[in-house]
């Protein structure tokens, strides 16, 4: 074989890998998903577990009390704080025995499930252009709902982003 045909060869074979490279460069990154992972297609109910994200256990007195307060963080993400009283966020508790006063937090967007609250701060992040159902509820260690009454522990609050 010649030295030109080789150097021909050796030239489209890096030439066609530097093309590769450059179109790559210039593709436009992915778009992030509109909202956080669904939970609700993931088996949250009994189960082998013992946890039943549906049943009700009366919070001991004096009942925790529940605000929910939106704080801006960009423009289309916003902090919300989980304001309590008489609850403890307890992440290391998670899974275990009811103890009264203690637990985490369920945070739902649009009635979608996001991920558990194990603090009184939640960055809820890219949120769509539109008006959003923020639904919060106190929740003990075994994931069972506080209440009051009967009454589920929770908190409803609105935004719009624009």
């Amino acid at each position: 074989m010649s030295k030109s045909v080789a150097f021909l060869l050796i030239g489209l074979f890096f030439g066609a890998g530097a093309g590769f490279l450059a179109g790559q460069a210039l593709m436009p990154a992915p778009e992030a998903p509109a909202m956080v992972h669904d939970h609700t297609a993931h088996d949250h109910g009994a189960g082998e577990t013992g946890m039943d994200h549906d049943q009700l256990v009366e919070a001991t007195s004096p009942a925790p009390t529940l605000r929910l307060v939106l704080r801006p963080d960009g423009p289309q993400s916003r902090n919300l704080h989980i304001e309590t009283t008489n609850f403890t966020f307890d992440p290391l508790g998670v899974n275990g025995p009811h103890q009264p006063g203690h637990g985490h937090a369920h945070v739902y967007v649009n009635g979608v499930k996001q991920p558990r609250a194990y603090s009184p701060w939640v960055q809820l992040d890219a949120l769509p252009v539109g008006t959003h159902d923020i639904r919060v509820t106190l929740n003990a260690n075994d994931h069972s709902q506080l209440a009051v009454d009967g009454a589920p522990i929770e908190a409803k609050t609105t935004i719009v982003i624009e």
